[in-house]
């Protein structure tokens, strides 16, 4: 098995900051393991850079990859976890934006709906297709002919396949598809396709394809304060929250795609002026499967008008979202007792035969979304378009979009920066890869479907003594890069055993320690597995062990872990016990 030191210095030998080679040429992993992060900033801070972006999350790794791929030398800070903001607490869905008909947002269904298929092309292990039934009932704001003529509509604003069409159903047929559902005034049902993601983890594949591509990235790494020269902004001062070391980035141009808290970094720019954010919350409950039997995914009216989605994963059932205003702790959101309530009538209204309560309640999730600010509307009615800022000083600024339009925001940010570049006489860059580039883990390859990848490559898993189902799981979540957590389960014995851990979770930990620069065990058990919201009871079950082996494999202290331990155990809390709002 590799040791840490081997394995430290095949990342020296993989990430270059910014070659611009393909990933075969930098190397298959990239460097990024939790024991690179130290080196990835002094990569930073060594000479200036092309790009330096602010901010971990969907839209900023989307940036990095764009960036990278094309040549430019790129680096990325985050000053939590990667995706530890609004990208892991969205509702999990790559969908084609079927709310913002009513909004009359045509544009913003139109482009949502073409990137959702990029996306899916990209990473069918993170992208998986979902049916989803939206129930019409008697004296409702749906009814036969808007559900049909609105989801017709959509079909083709949407770019929808053909064999993924909406399919109109009776009162009959929608009871047959899910019986819990309300049956008094139930008129039918319009059956369409939504996709259903892991955000997170499509956060962290769309950044490792960025590092095999060159670019450099570091997790608990903040931008204090921005550099300037000559009055233009040229990088930041970055403190790594791990060891309090800091460094100074400069680069040729810097990005502020810091999500929630893009207006901070604005402050520090002293360019927070015209259109500033609005920040909204979204909270989501989750229940076991056997107390909330759910068979088809579900997006429901609710009595005020609202819509709501219902949707079983893995074994649990999952509702939400809500949309409040916001003007708490920005960096931890937590679901309040009126976001429970809310969440529990809405369920409720719909599947009355559950009476579910808040005993019922298995995890939860509350995330912020960064609108820009439109007076006069409420929180559902501001538009989730994404637009571009830039500062008397040249800091680019985005906000606002949505998670599916993540790609082409980058894009558009990225041919920015292309055309100052060009103004500033530099070599034109090439246009956008990303359109038909896989992620990390999507090279399935061959021309088959990704349920054929899994058969293919599930007696790899076997063989490396994992059962069936837990070949399956791993291969469904990490697609091609599954290879090396089967490596790592067949080598990894002694370390699994010495810790008392399963050898499909060892092979997953050690994996987001490697590959996946995990520090804490809550990325690895939030970010990384997402087994906080859908598998509470086995984090309760492992976590020891999981903290144990980490403070082997990364040297923690006696102080750190205990106080890693602490914010896991936070995390578990508040995912159970509403905040008084």
């Amino acid at each position: 098995m590799e040791t840490p030191a081997n394995i430290r210095q095949n990342g020296a030998n993989s990430a270059g900051g910014g070659r611009g080679g393909t990933p075969e040429e930098n190397g298959s992993r990239g460097g990024f393991a939790a024991w690179d992060r130290t080196r990835m900033l002094q990569a930073m801070s060594r000479e200036p850079l092309d790009l330096v972006i602010i901010g971990g999350g969907i839209t900023g790794a989307g940036i990095a990859l764009d960036a990278a791929a094309r040549g430019l030398r790129t680096a990325l800070v985050e000053m939590q976890d990667f995706a530890a903001g609004t990208s892991s607490r969205s509702t999990k869905l790559i969908h084609g934006g079927l709310r913002y008909l009513k909004q009359l947002e045509f544009g913003v269904v139109a482009e949502v709906g073409r990137e959702r298929a990029v996306v899916y092309e990209n990473g069918p292990h993170v992208t998986i297709p979902e049916k989803m039934l939206l129930p019409f009932y008697r004296g409702g704001s749906l009814g036969p002919v808007t559900t049909s003529l609105g989801l017709m509509l959509y079909d083709r604003l949407a770019g929808v396949k053909r064999d993924e069409r909406r399919v109109m159903l009776s009162a009959e047929e929608t009871l047959k598809r899910e019986p819990l559902l309300k049956r008094e005034g139930l008129r039918g049902g319009g059956l369409y396709v939504e996709y259903r993601t892991d955000d997170a983890r499509l956060t962290l594949e769309v950044l490792k394809r960025a590092v095999e591509f060159g670019a450099l990235a570091a997790n608990y790494a903040a931008a204090e304060s921005l550099l300037y020269l000559s009055g233009r902004v040229a990088g930041a001062v970055v403190r790594d929250r791990i060891t309090g070391e800091r460094y100074e980035v400069r680069a040729r141009h810097v990005v502020n795609a810091a999500g929630p808290w893009v207006d901070t970094i604005r402050e520090m720019d002293k360019s927070k002026e015209g259109k500033t954010l609005r920040l909204t919350k979204g909270v989501h409950i989750v229940f076991d499967g056997e107390r909330f039997p759910l068979r088809q995914s579900i997006y429901f009216d609710t009595p005020d008008g609202r819509m709501v989605f219902a949707i079983p994963r893995d074994g649990k059932t999952y509702v939400g979202t809500t949309d409040t205003d916001y003007r708490g702790d920005t960096a931890r959101p937590v679901m309040d007792r009126d976001d429970l309530d809310y969440l529990l009538n809405a369920a409720n209204f719909i599947f009355p035969s559950l009476k579910l309560t808040s005993r019922d309640v298995e995890s939860s999730w509350a995330g912020l979304r960064p609108l820009i600010r439109q007076e006069g509307k409420s929180p559902s009615e501001v538009s989730r378009r994404d637009e571009i800022f830039v500062s008397a000083s040249g800091l680019i600024s985005i906000a606002g979009g949505k998670l599916t339009g993540y790609r082409k925001m980058a894009e558009k940010v990225v041919n920015l920066v292309g055309m100052k570049r060009k103004a500033d006489g530099l070599p034109a860059q090439p246009p956008s890869r990303t359109r038909n580039l896989p992620i990390s883990g999507g090279d399935v390859g061959g021309g088959l479907g990704f349920g054929d990848f899994v058969r293919r490559m599930l007696p790899v898993g076997t063989a490396a003594g994992l059962s069936e189902d837990e070949s399956s799981r791993i291969l469904r979540r990490y697609g091609s890069n599954s290879r090396r957590l089967f490596q790592l389960a067949a080598e990894s014995r002694d370390f699994a055993e010495r810790h008392g851990l399963p050898a499909a979770l060892a092979a997953q930990l050690l994996y987001a320690m490697e590959a996946e620069m995990a520090v804490k065990p809550e990325d690895f058990w939030i970010r990384r597995t997402g087994m906080l919201y859908f598998d509470r009871p086995q984090v309760v079950k492992w976590k020891e062990a999981v903290s144990s082996a980490m403070a082997e494999r990364l040297g923690w202290s006696e102080t750190q872990r205990k106080e890693y331990d602490r914010e896991l155990d936070r995390f578990l809390e508040e995912a159970v016990n509403p905040a008084m709002p």
